[in-house]
């Protein structure tokens, strides 16, 4: 089941939440910043220690002082390498095998790759809804899956792109 929400991303009540960030450590978003700001320093000196993470991939750890229990940390872009849409699916597909590794029933995930600067958020959208309705074919976990996102705009669009995809998806293609 995927529904789609605005609100808070720090602030969601589910056992993980996707995370994107830098192969730095930087968050991507207000949202990711947020969400970093709120877990407490632990996390922030965890991820520290990690040094350079590779673009693409994903890690989890505990969330800190949030209200999930994990973060799943999401590396779409680097310092040197600008965040482009196969990263940041390629980032998603792992984010989602860490939350399936252990046994995550509930995920919040983020609009990847639409924000500012993005020439194509239909496109990016599309393909992260893609990627999670895939996810929810294969019956891994976690199969609660909430997208955050900022406006009503972002909503609108994601519930369109669920609509449109559902629909090609079933048997009748009705």
């Amino acid at each position: 089941m995927i529904q789609v929400f605005v609100g808070e991303l720090v602030s969601c009540e589910m056992e993980g939440i996707v995370c994107p960030i830098r192969s730095d450590g930087a968050p991507m978003t207000a949202a990711a910043r947020d969400v970093l700001s709120g877990a407490g320093p632990g996390v922030m000196e965890r991820l520290e220690r990690m040094g350079a993470l590779p673009v693409g991939g994903a890690f989890i750890t505990p969330s800190g002082s949030l209200s999930a229990d994990f973060l799943i940390f999401v590396v779409t872009a680097s310092v040197d390498e600008a965040e482009i849409s196969h990263s940041v699916q390629r980032a998603l597909r792992n984010g989602l095998r860490r939350a399936a590794e252990w046994g995550l029933l509930s995920l919040a995930v983020p609009a990847l790759g639409i924000g500012v600067g993005h020439l194509e958020p239909e496109e990016d959208a599309r393909a992260e809804v893609e990627i999670l309705m895939n996810h929810l074919d294969e019956g891994q976990p976690p199969l609660e899956l909430t997208l955050m996102v900022a406006s009503e705009y972002e909503k609108e669009m994601f519930a369109r792109l669920l609509d449109v995809l559902g629909r090609e998806r079933s048997p009748s293609g009705s």
